[in-house]
């Protein structure tokens, strides 16, 4: 799939014209071998190349487009360590146990991708960030507060804000918000596209332009084909974010969206003032949710408004719709906004799952792949979570925390 088609508009993070371009790959020619083929070159098909390369795996990755161009740079790239469903929701649905195991694996894979980021001394913007997740709504306060109190209560702490002190951190009037520390945000496109090199660097080949047309089953292996070479390996993972029409059986897992994002002119310290936005990473209780972040060059970037794909409308006036009402919706929250230039726009295409989490393994209807598809808002921190797991797959160590994010943790079958 083109990168178009999972993002419409130009993303802020995208090299200008005329700038410092990223490495270009090559075409996939002839044939090759290799012990796994990654196909999708996102962020978390970067985080796979990286982190199996790095531990001696031979490696292939194969993109349609360009590395970090699809929906990797529609992302607002918040490194969120807590789910997109909160604490007291996942535990009404799989129980305490796994629950709190799910949010401490989150968590740590949010601190792990930002420390192996500095790590391998990736230059993509990376800045710690506390976050804060508010409330405009008087009936969802007590939901909140209950929300807080059981987290701290489970170790997962957090600060209440009243009010007076979310206007004082953020400029919007609210009726309460958990603040969190040990979050982050970073540029995506920067991240993918150092992951990538730092795979290369481990002897990691990669393609650009270079799409699966199929994938055969070859003995002990496969045989992934594209429109000019094939390469026979052990196994091939599919991180392409969500099932593609060559996985149709396990589309009706994923339910797709559109998100959208808007990034201002950069500001001056006058504006900012006024704005009254502290340096955090901000969303709501809102479904869909509304979010906001400063990027390294001072611009605000504003996104949400996500909508499930309509087919039956078109796409550009849905883009048009949606952005509007964003920017309504922030300029309501925060006044001083009204008098701010937007210079991008963009809208990404993303999936989301009945509970919001990834899945992340093998399915018993495809032999010798495993998959990393369904990170709904979370994709930074599920993604480097998949890169994690898989490896752990590939090396054969097993662990109950796979069961967490494996095709089988609900009833019914794809």
């Amino acid at each position: 799939m083109s990168a178009d088609a999972v993002r419409v508009g130009r993303p802020v993070w995208l090299p200008s014209r005329g700038g410092r371009k990223p490495p270009a790959y090559p075409v996939l020619r002839g044939d090759l071998s290799a012990d796994v083929v990654v196909v999708g070159g996102g962020f978390t098909g970067s985080a796979v190349a990286a982190l199996f390369a790095e531990a001696g795996v031979r490696v292939c990755v194969l993109d349609a487009a360009a590395v970090g161009r699809g929906s990797t740079a529609a992302s607002t790239a918040l490194l969120l360590q807590e789910p997109d469903l909160g604490l007291l929701d996942l535990e009404r649905r799989y129980g305490p146990a796994a629950s709190r195991r799910i949010w401490q694996l989150s968590h740590d894979a949010a601190r792990g991708l930002a420390a192996t980021l500095r790590r391998l001394r990736i230059d993509c913007d990376l800045a710690a960030r506390p976050s804060i997740y508010y409330t405009t709504s008087g009936p969802a306060v007590e939901s909140l507060r209950a929300e807080h109190r059981h987290r701290c209560a489970v170790g997962f702490d957090g600060t209440w804000l009243t009010p007076g002190a979310l206007r004082r951190r953020t400029g919007m009037a609210g009726r309460g918000a958990i603040e969190t520390r040990g979050n982050a945000a970073f540029d995506p496109f920067k991240a993918s596209v150092g992951l990538m090199a730092a795979a290369v660097a481990h002897g990691a080949h990669v393609f650009e332009r270079s799409a699966v047309r199929r994938i055969e089953r070859d003995g002990a292996g496969v045989r992934v084909h594209t429109a000019n070479g094939q390469v026979v390996a052990s196994q091939v993972i599919v991180a392409t974010g969500y099932a593609t029409p060559d996985f149709r059986p396990l589309a009706g897992r994923f339910r797709m969206h559109h998100t959208y994002v808007l990034a201002t002119e950069p500001l001056d310290e006058a504006q900012r003032r006024e704005l009254g936005l502290g340096n955090v990473l901000l969303w709501d209780t809102d479904r869909p949710y509304h979010y906001v972040r400063w990027t390294d060059d001072q611009r605000l970037l504003i996104g949400g408004e996500d909508r499930p794909v309509d087919p039956r409308r078109r796409r550009a006036t849905q883009f048009r719709d949606a952005t509007r009402q964003l920017r309504a919706h922030f300029e309501a929250l925060l006044p001083a906004l009204a008098d701010i230039r937007t210079d991008y726009a963009w809208e990404g295409l993303f999936a989301m799952t009945p509970d919001s989490l990834p899945y992340i393994g093998p399915h018993r209807r495809y032999p010798r792949h495993l998959f990393a598809l369904g990170y709904g808002g979370n994709g930074m921190t599920f993604g480097f979570m998949a890169a994690r797991m898989l490896l752990e797959h590939w090396q054969g160590r097993a662990s109950p925390d796979h069961a967490l994010f494996s095709f089988t943790r609900a009833a019914g079958r794809a």
